[in-house]
């Protein structure tokens, strides 16, 4: 049973007004739910929604947001766990709460736990100084990744290193803030590919995984996505369900969970990063998908029954719109990328062009693979100069 009364009365607060709470709004409106945004700033990916504009770091700030909502959802993990703490205090329903968010915002949290739950991960280490770092590259074949342990996202704060020295203003940072401060650094794992897992928990414990995705970074952000990956019936899908289950069940995780691995060349599956919400892995399900990501969050945040995760089709192939037009918006390349391509769907962002810049994607499905990714790719292409 919910624990909401009337699905047509229930208000979600989301702090966020990013890509993630705009694509919230259309399985809002089909599930008769009032969605209500947190944004940053004015003009933001989601101020169709957005009712208040204010600083998320503020807990007043929070507080008065919250009051009007039934329950606290997010676009990003960066709200401070005084911020969360002080939701929790007034009663306010928070999903996910701030002690599985914790493990989101802290990559050397998230390492401890996952060793003490004895998941697969890459080896790693807590570095204070720059000898223990050299240490642990001598021992691993004269490469590793280093990570700040906080804040990074979209390949940014990771560096795959060969000596303390490359990361020697992250170490000065650590010297500056003048409290105790480590890095965390992993091995260079060898990688056959990357994969995700996404998987939805609501409070009561109902879970419900989709298929894993094979995913193609590039520059260390996501470009694309294939549903499912290729090549993973059997033990691979197996073991990435039940690591992200795992994972969400000893996290106390609520909402959708991305999991994101390595399937490395001696056919072991790591994790690599978790995120505590819908994440651009799972954007095929939007129309992949009998459930897609942003329903089911709303679903599970609010204690719903789950939505089924088949597949409408054999594949769905998501390509990332990355930087844009150079001149014009999106809306300017409408016309040819929806006459040369009408089997695809597009989802523009409302952001401005920007070089990098996550913008929109487009998803495509279908039957026969080759199709569907020159399909995915060449509309996606339509709006990239």
């Amino acid at each position: 049973m919910s624990n909401v009364e009337g699905v047509g009365r229930v208000r979600v607060g989301v702090i966020g007004g990013g890509q993630l709470a705009r694509m919230m709004i259309p399985a809002a409106i089909e599930l008769g739910v009032e969605l209500r945004v947190l944004a940053e700033a004015e003009g933001m990916a989601a101020e169709l929604a957005a009712t208040a504009v204010g600083d998320y770091l503020d807990a007043e700030t929070v507080l008065a947001f919250a009051r009007d909502v039934d329950v606290i959802t997010f676009d990003h993990e960066h709200v401070p766990q005084d911020v969360l703490h002080a939701l929790v205090d007034a009663g306010v329903p928070v999903h996910p709460g701030p002690d599985a968010l914790r493990f989101a915002q802290d990559k050397l949290l998230m390492r401890e736990r996952l060793s003490e739950l004895g998941l697969p991960v890459p080896d790693w280490a807590r570095v204070e100084t720059a000898e223990e770092l050299d240490r642990f590259i001598e021992a691993h074949g004269g490469a590793a990744v280093v990570k700040t342990p906080r804040g990074g996202y979209d390949g940014k704060g990771v560096r795959v290193v060969h000596g303390s020295a490359e990361v020697a203003e992250w170490f000065a940072a650590l010297a500056e803030d003048g409290r105790p401060g480590a890095l965390l650094v992993e091995e260079l794992v060898e990688f056959r590919r990357e994969l995700a897992q996404l998987v939805a928990r609501r409070p009561s414990g109902e879970l419900a995984a989709w298929p894993v995705v094979e995913t193609v970074q590039v520059g260390g952000v996501c470009s694309e996505v294939i549903a499912p990956a290729p090549r993973s019936a059997g033990r691979v899908a197996d073991v990435a369900a039940d690591v992200a289950i795992a994972i969400a069940e000893g996290l106390g995780v609520t909402g959708v969970l991305a999991v994101e691995l390595f399937e490395t060349r001696d056919d072991r599956v790591l994790v690599n990063e978790l995120a505590m919400r819908p994440h651009n892995s799972g954007h095929w399900s939007m129309d992949g998908a009998t459930t897609g990501q942003f329903e089911q969050h709303l679903r599970a945040v609010l204690d719903l029954p789950l939505g089924g995760t088949g597949t409408h089709d054999d594949w769905s192939v998501m390509v990332n719109i990355l930087g844009g037009p150079a001149e014009g918006s999106l809306a300017d390349r409408y016309p040819e990328a929806l006459a040369g391509h009408p089997t695809v769907k597009v989802h523009n962002y409302g952001k401005a062009p920007r070089p990098g810049r996550k913008i929109g994607h487009v998803t495509a499905v279908g039957a026969d693979l080759d199709d569907v990714v020159y399909q995915a790719r060449a509309a996606a292409a339509v709006f990239q100069d």
